[in-house]
């Protein structure tokens, strides 16, 4: 009876006559401010797990030589990041008045250097002063950087059992810190492509996927391919260590999408709010699912049997395509939205391969390819987007972080080498760059494992 007695008096609270007259005129200020900030907090954690998804669909998708590395890989790119946005990224991508090129106002160029600063901010750009309702900049600033940390989580993958560890942290470091922020103001730090283009990409198909994309092809084209994956103008394949966890990774993602998505309303302040984060997270889940059987099915025509690292590519291009709007399509069009990404992953993984492009978790086709379709498909459910103002920003978005990481992995190919000896690559990078083996009791010094 004890143990009821406060629960009585919540009841009782929460019935009297006060407390219903102000829940009648809606959330006090209070109230709308931390609802926002746990938005944002709960959905930066849940993009936070997606590192460990990216980490398990690496080691997953690459042989068991070289697994070590790629968990070193995926700990210190994220760590790399958090200390990249706080020095440079966070106000570079959110100016707050230091200095701006282009403009002070929203629809500049480029923001502002200067070390993160905790005044309230919202999506606007509005200070605490301006706008003392909306939410914390703390949880605004964790939510972003974990967005700009799974930018550097694309490229790892793709570059897989070849690159040297110091080169890829170099470039991790330079991409979260200024290449990622810089276009990522352009739209959501109110920049010229939002103001004068009325880009629309509502969680970041473009400003998050594409570019992480467009970085791992320019580091896969001055990298090269892996020794043997083409030989005598034929593909060989080369399996992973384990499909277990590469489909824990793939799981991990697509729980971890929902704070991607659902997190970037921005807002839970309200009724309308919160009914708009629920049907962002139906719409991402069906993506997801659209693009798991399209995956199925595709492999099951073209190859006489399913392909299960197709399936797994297809669930998270399925996740990609809806990214960049999530609200506004009905359940059945996202799923469909997200079957058109899972048809890219099948067609465009051996597409790169007659390229001769290696990218060893298909993170290319994933997040590149299916990136710049779901930007695309915004046309078809959002009243707002139009055709010009989808296809030029995807391309200006696309040559800048291009050429940029072009420029950064040729200075550093040429300055300290961006790739591992013949026989380093042989042996593996957990024995050559890290010293560790992940498994050491299985199949020591085997070139095919």
């Amino acid at each position: 009876m004890k143990k009821t007695l406060p629960l009585l008096a919540a009841l009782a609270f929460v019935a009297s006559p006060a407390l219903a007259q102000e829940a009648g005129t809606g959330v006090p200020a209070d109230g709308i401010w931390i609802l926002n900030s746990l938005l944002f907090l709960m959905g930066g954690f849940l993009v936070m797990f997606m590192a460990a998804g990216f980490c398990m669909l690496e080691v997953g998708l690459v042989r068991s030589k070289n697994v070590s590395m790629q968990c070193t890989k995926n700990v210190a790119l994220f760590s790399l990041a958090a200390v990249g946005y706080y020095l440079i990224g966070y106000n570079l991508m959110y100016p707050l008045g230091s200095w701006s090129i282009g403009s002070d106002e929203a629809g500049g160029y480029l923001g502002a250097f200067a070390l993160a600063a905790m005044e309230a901010v919202s999506s606007d750009g509005m200070t605490a002063q301006d706008d003392a309702s909306y939410a914390s900049t703390g949880s605004d600033y964790f939510f972003q950087l974990m967005f700009c940390a799974a930018t550097a989580s694309i490229v790892s993958g793709a570059l897989a059992e070849r690159i040297k560890l110091w080169p890829f942290l170099i470039f991790t470091f330079v991409l979260t810190a200024i290449i990622y922020p810089i276009q990522a103001s352009w739209k959501w730090g109110g920049g010229f492509l939002d103001t004068q283009y009325g880009f629309q990409d509502f969680a970041g198909s473009t400003v998050v996927h594409s570019v992480g994309g467009w970085a791992a092809l320019a580091g896969a084209l001055l990298l090269g391919s892996r020794m043997g994956k083409y030989k005598d103008g034929r593909v060989n394949p080369i399996p992973g260590s384990s499909i277990p966890l590469a489909t824990l990774g793939m799981f991990i993602l697509w729980l971890g999408w929902f704070g991607f998505n659902g997190g970037s309303q921005l807002a839970m302040g309200t009724i309308g709010d919160v009914a708009d984060v629920s049907r962002i997270f139906a719409n991402t889940n069906a993506a997801a699912g659209g693009g798991v059987l399209a995956a199925v099915l595709l492999t099951q025509v073209l190859y006489g049997k399913v392909d299960v690292t197709m399936v797994l590519n297809g669930a998270l291009a399925g996740l990609v395509s809806i990214t960049a709007e999530p609200l506004y399509p009905s359940i059945g069009a996202a799923t469909l939205i997200g079957a058109v990404g899972g048809v890219i992953v099948v067609f465009t993984v051996p597409l790169l391969d007659k390229l001769r492009i290696d990218d060893v978790v298909g993170a290319i086709p994933v997040h590149l390819f299916a990136g710049i379709w779901g930007t695309l498909a915004v046309l078809l459910t959002h009243p707002e987007a139009t055709l010009m103002g989808q296809v030029i920003p995807i391309a200006i978005v696309g040559a800048f972080t291009f050429v940029a990481s072009f420029v950064v992995w040729l200075i550093l190919k040429f300055t300290i080498g961006i790739r591992v000896t013949e026989e380093e690559e042989m042996v593996g990078l957990d024995t050559t760059e890290i010293g560790i083996e992940a498994y050491p009791e299985f199949g020591k010094g085997s070139q095919f494992m």
